[in-house]
């Protein structure tokens, strides 16, 4: 496979935030709830909040950087090495902040 391709990747530490919750369970919360009532229907009383998706999620996590390098498509099957080797080389990896990412491949000729 002739060309290259351009990797996004971020680097993940022990102690990142990740959760990801649906607007039901959020809007079940009484402080959220109510505050949200405040803010967008004050002085309106009897009103309920829900939503048609109930599946539909909100993602709560550490805003990260990322980091982009270029590689030949032949290297697809070691990008996880790659990325590494190139987070070790950029001096990103400390103690607790080791692990990488991908985040995205972009091919370009």
């Amino acid at each position: 496979m002739d060309g290259k391709m351009i990797v996004t990747y971020k680097i993940l530490c022990k102690n990142d935030f990740n959760l990801e919750l649906t607007l039901e369970k959020l809007f079940a919360n009484e402080k959220i709830a109510k505050t949200i009532k405040s803010e967008f229907a004050k002085g309106i009383r009897n009103i309920d909040i829900f939503t048609k998706e109930s599946d539909a999620k909100i993602k709560i996590e550490t805003q990260k950087e990322l980091y982009q390098f270029e590689v030949d498509k032949n290297d697809f099957a070691d990008l996880i090495t790659l990325s590494e080797e190139d987070a070790k080389k950029r001096n990103l990896t400390k103690k607790d902040c080791a692990d990488v990412e991908l985040v995205n491949i972009e091919t370009i000729d």
